[in-house]
């Protein structure tokens, strides 16, 4: 894991992506981030310490950009605080999505000039990306501010290229992201008596975190036996720079003055890369929530409809119970929530559900009795468990016609000043023109709704339907129902491209050594069946002698080739990993695969 971690930071597709991602994926979890200068400040300031290396996500030259654990700025007596800080005005609370930082910077001193950006290189000013909050004059010398996570990572970007400029003329030595104690967003302009109680306030919640983490053991960190041993530090370096080396072949270097400049230019292409990747920055989860409803049944036929629409390997499918809504912490986690019920939605888990948006969540209705703003349902008995013809308006404003189970109720707009957040996309071919699916926006971060109340989830076969005819019209609307689906799905942001699951490639068995090689052969023999299999409760390893064109793999079945002789990979040259293995024993023996559905299990027992 160590090594694919490795390469996946070396071989993305240049530093500021690596920077970027990290940023955006990691800064609600807290941790700190900073980028900084090893080659430390001039003679007369003690030099920075290093960083621990099992944190430094990336070096470029004698920059370094690491993640630490949460950093809180905590004396503000000492800084001086401008006029549009937050700090002066408590209402002006700093954005749940921006990121407050301090920047320290030295004098540009003859002996240790900024290095002058090349030509080519676009100068990046500070002041241009955040918005400063207080500063501490002195050596170094030290600005608060504030910025939005990407404009965080764009200075952290100029930082690691040597394009940063500060408006003082100092040059920029350190980046570090910094949380401010509520406290201090409070304190200025208040009365002793006011600080007091507040800090009083503060420290019983102080007391109740630490109480809670010791409960749930939160608080507990356990290093592994690699962080803190030296010996195995190096024996992991050295191995993870043989695999660098032996996959390193025909691999182009990128030049770092593309680095900002093919990032900003590729977005496109980055985003079709990384298919998890979405704009609310949310796991790819998808929760199915079915009311008090325990039947596995439900749950099974609605994820099944949709492993058949997304890309299966992308995101996860998990059932939301309904002991589950108040309590997981499900909405921060979660990129798609549907909601497939027709039971009414309690007050509290309705304030979920519209939290949820208000994140960036999205949120899918299949029958459903949520309603949010400018819309609501109503009764139609004539409606209820029957066939009709629907006419869809797809996203190229083209039209599909298709008949579907509806469920009885169809959609309302309510009399508001703003009715434009609310967008129909179905209505049944009938003399009414009944609304059955809307989209409905809400807040600013994104968060978006599709409801329906026609039954898209329900294959033909689980379908409670009247007559022949009805049974009839459904299963020629079937693959248009699929089309309609993910259609709706896209809109929502989920990936409906298929990809395509690569043939299982058996194993090698590899050495570096051929005497330890055939030690390890001669260990085998007495650790395997008569038939070589050594059996495993997860995967089971079958050792053969050479490769056979009918062999048999499987997840749960792996064949294991000893003989080495007839291996050969254009993905790794065997040749090149030895050259550069430096161990006495580590790494010595290597089991090479081309596909497999997981290395976790293969030594498993």
């Amino acid at each position: 894991t160590l090594c694919y971690l490795y390469l996946w930071a070396r071989w993305g597709p240049c530093s500021a992506a690596l920077i970027r991602r990290t940023v955006r994926r990691l800064h609600r979890s807290r941790c700190s981030f900073t980028f900084c200068c090893c080659a430390g400040p001039p003679a007369r300031q003690p030099p920075l310490p290093a960083p621990p290396e099992e944190r430094v996500c990336l070096r470029i030259g004698d920059k370094v950009f690491y993640t630490d654990e949460t950093q809180f700025l905590d004396d503000l007596n000492r800084w001086s605080l401008l006029l549009i800080s937050p700090f002066v005005y408590p209402d002006k609370i700093l954005k749940a999505e921006h990121i407050a930082f301090v920047t320290e910077s030295i004098s540009a001193q003859t002996d240790n000039l900024q290095k002058v950006p090349g030509s080519s290189k676009e100068i990046v000013k500070w002041s241009d990306y955040c918005s400063p909050l207080a500063y501490k004059p002195g050596e170094p010398y030290k600005l608060i501010a504030e910025a939005s996570v990407d404009n965080f990572s764009n200075l952290g970007i100029a930082f690691m290229e040597d394009r940063l400029q500060m408006d003082n003329g100092m040059v920029p030595h350190k980046i570090v992201c910094k949380y401010l104690h509520k406290l201090f967003l409070m304190s200025a302009g208040q009365s002793e008596e006011e600080k007091s109680k507040l800090e009083k306030e503060s420290d019983h919640e102080d007391e109740s975190s630490s109480l809670s983490d010791k409960e749930t053991g939160a608080g507990e960190h356990h290093h592994l036996h690699l962080s803190s041993c030296h010996e195995c530090l190096q024996l992991e370096n050295s191995t993870i720079e043989s695999v660098r080396f032996a996959s390193a072949e025909n691999i182009p270097e990128l030049s770092d003055e593309c680095n900002s400049k093919l990032e900003e230019n590729n977005d496109d292409s980055l985003a079709r890369g990384i298919k998890r990747v979405n704009l609310a920055g949310k796991p790819p989860n998808v929760l199915i929530y079915l009311g008090s409803e325990t039947a596995k049944v439900k749950f099974e036929q609605v994820k099944s409809i949709l492993q058949e629409c997304i890309d299966a390997d992308s995101y996860t499918i998990y059932q939301l119970h309904e002991e589950q809504v108040l309590k997981a912490p499900w909405i921060d986690n979660s990129l798609l929530l549907i909601i497939a019920t027709e039971e009414r939605i309690s007050e509290e888990n309705h304030k979920q559900f519209m939290k949820f948006l208000s994140k960036g969540g999205k949120i899918l209705g299949f029958s459903s009795s949520f309603t949010f703003d400018g819309i609501q349902i109503k009764r139609k008995n004539k409606l209820k468990k029957t066939v009709h013809e629907l006419v869809v308006s797809k996203m190229d404003s083209a039209e599909i016609k298709l008949n579907l189970l509806v469920s009885g109720y169809i959609f309302e707009e309510v009399m508001k000043e703003d009715t434009s957040k609310v967008k129909t996309l179905s209505r049944l071919n009938n003399a009414d023109k009944d609304t059955v699916i809307v989209h409905l926006t809400y807040g600013d971060s994104g968060g978006e709704a599709i409801l329906s109340q026609a039954h898209l989830e329900l294959d033909i076969n689980s379908m409670d339907v009247q007559t022949e005819e009805d049974f009839n019209l459904l299963k020629i609307s079937n693959a248009k129902r699929y089309e309609v689906l993910k259609e709706i799905l896209i809109s929502l942001g989920l990936s409906c491209q298929l990809s395509e699951i690569p043939m299982l490639t058996p194993i090698y068995l590899l050495s570096s050594d051929e005497e330890i090689h055939l030690a390890f052969l001669k260990w085998l023999e007495g650790n395997v069946d008569a038939e070589g299999l050594r059996a495993s409760s997860t995967v089971s390893l079958k050792f053969v002698s050479s490769c056979e064109s009918k062999m048999e793999i499987t997840p749960s079945l792996m064949p294991v080739i000893t003989e080495m002789g007839s291996f050969s990979s254009e993905h790794f040259s065997l040749k090149t990993y030895q050259q550069n293995l430096q161990t006495k024993k580590l790494g010595k023996i290597l089991l090479f695969t081309e596909v497999t559905t997981t290395t976790m299990n293969l030594l498993d027992g």
